[in-house]
């Protein structure tokens, strides 16, 4: 653990423009739920009955409930101090971009600047119909949009494209960044999952659970990434 944090340290420390993909693993020191692990959203959930077009169209009690639970739960979490030193690295020029694929908004609370939401946002609300703006206490109080729509948080669906904009700038900060920093996502999502080995620059994968992605990177950190990026930053310091 003490080699593979000095060498990211390294790695980062003689980065000009590095870009982070962060997934759900960053917020859950936070307290926010993530997916996948034993304690996730989709341990008993399935994601397909409930985070689609069609739950919103076809069930939408059920996607309401689930959608309500989690922005409510929201109101509980704050930035974590990892948070914080990723901010503080944009702030020092070290860090390019934030491309999450978080919806929790926590990257910008903490005080980043830029920061590509690749699936959208749960902190703000449209009408599934027209599109028009609402917000969060029409969506909790289960209101309708005067169009007669549903309302529903900014976040990509499953089966929904992406951003265009989020996506495309992640593209170009790419094709620029001299380091990849990926945190806490489990990469098998798609198409995010792809955005790591579209450049041939150095990668830091920091992630509490092994994927099967860890030879395709220069460093794999097996942690929380709390203490992954303290571990990091104190190393930076003492330097």
């Amino acid at each position: 653990m003490e080699e593979t944090i000095r060498r990211a340290a390294m790695l980062i420390k003689g980065a000009r423009n590095m870009v982070l993909i962060s997934g759900a693993g960053l917020s859950v020191d936070s307290g926010v739920k993530d997916f996948r692990s034993s304690s996730g959203w989709w341990r008993n959930i399935d994601p397909r009955t409930v985070a689609t077009v069609e739950a919103l169209e076809w069930n939408y009690d059920l996607f309401h409930e689930f959608y309500a639970t989690r922005v409510t739960q929201l109101k509980e979490v704050a930035p974590h101090r990892g948070h914080s030193i990723l901010a503080e690295w944009e702030k020092r020029g070290m860090l390019a971009c934030v491309s999450t694929q978080n919806v929790d908004g926590l990257h910008q609370i903490a005080g980043s600047q830029t920061v590509h939401e690749l699936h959208g946002t749960i902190r703000e609300f449209r009408c599934h119909d027209c599109g028009r703006p609402h917000g969060e206490a029409a969506f909790l109080k289960k209101e309708t949009c005067p169009c007669g729509g549903k309302l529903r948080p900014n976040v990509v669906l499953f089966g929904e494209s992406l951003p265009e904009d989020a996506w495309q700038c992640t593209i170009d900060a790419l094709k620029e960044a001299d380091l990849v920093l990926v945190i806490g996502t489990s990469l098998q999502v798609a198409p995010v999952n792809q955005l790591p080995f579209l450049t041939r620059c150095r990668r830091i994968f920091i992630n509490a659970e092994e994927t099967g992605y860890e030879d395709r990177f220069d460093v794999f950190i097996k942690g929380r990434a709390l203490d992954s990026l303290v571990a990091i930053q104190e190393r930076l310091d003492a330097e």
